[in-house]
């Protein structure tokens, strides 16, 4: 009995060692995670939750090589952390965002979100409400980069030239619209429906646009010396594509899930 203890802690023992030796080995990618629902919900790490968060779990289950993890940052702040080497990815990007003159490379992922135009639903008012934004009150994501602004994301710009209320919440911006607050708030369709899904009783009195802002192409914007390649990343993400994790995670949302190389044209949802 005592040689069978000791050969079945010595087995655990091996096993341990192991298991240590091969996170050890593994290069760790630091991947910023900024509050912005759902694709991350609260991103202190002790509560975070959301899209990036399980985007992560499945790029760690399916290879060794690499252990991704999520270190907080804000929208404000993500530029600089990456560029200070803080964090090695920036995730669910646009290059058009204030990459310019940064060294990252960009990766297409392959995912596609928008941005869309909400207002509450009055009688007698249609489609045509959203055709002309000004003299309207704006409820926008201080940050952000919008298209019909020309994507200058400078606070003061925006307030002044689009009379925009600038707040840090998709949800408080369609409860201002709700409340008579703000004439048009400006949100993201994952975010939309996932509030939707969330309060299914304020589902007929937002009229939502059928003019899009703009079509999210999300990248991940890669720093030059980080621990992986452009090429390597792209590489996992097809692997996640072609096992169907991607569809899985991403289009209960309304997030097309496309080819790297598709148009918007060629966007399709699991959901749907």
């Amino acid at each position: 009995m005592r040689h069978a203890r000791r050969w079945f802690h010595g087995c655990v023992g091996a096993l341990l060692l192991s298991f240590a030796g091969l996170l050890c080995a593994a290069e760790v990618v630091k991947v910023g995670g900024a509050h912005f629902p759902p694709y991350v919900v609260k991103s202190n790490l002790q509560e975070s939750s959301g899209l990036l968060p399980q985007l992560l779990d499945a790029l760690n289950q399916q290879q060794s090589e690499y252990h991704f993890t999520m270190l907080p940052t804000a929208i404000v702040r993500r530029f600089g952390d990456l560029q200070r080497g803080r964090i090695d990815m920036a995730i669910f990007e646009n290059p058009q965002w204030g990459w310019q003159g940064i060294d990252a490379e960009a990766v297409d992922m392959g995912l596609e979100d928008a941005e869309l135009f909400v207002a509450r639903s009055e009688e007698l008012r249609d489609q045509h409400y959203f055709d002309e934004l000004a003299g309207k009150r704006l409820a926008l994501y201080r940050g952000y980069h919008y298209g019909f602004a020309q994507f200058n994301s400078d606070p003061e710009f925006l307030t002044t030239t689009f009379n925009a209320n600038l707040g840090h919440s998709h949800d408080s911006n369609l409860l201002m619209v709700l409340r008579g607050r703000a004439d048009i708030a400006l949100v993201t369709r994952s975010n939309l429906y996932d509030f939707l899904e969330r309060n299914r009783e304020y589902a007929r009195q937002l009229l939502i646009s059928e003019r899009i802002d703009q079509v999210y192409r999300h990248h991940a914007m890669i720093r030059a010396g980080a621990p992986i390649s452009a090429e390597r990343f792209a590489e996992l993400l097809e692997r996640l594509r072609g096992n169907g994790e991607l569809a899985r995670i991403f289009s209960p949302y309304r997030i097309a899930v496309t080819s790297a190389a598709a148009d918007s044209s060629a966007a399709e949802y699991a959901a749907d």
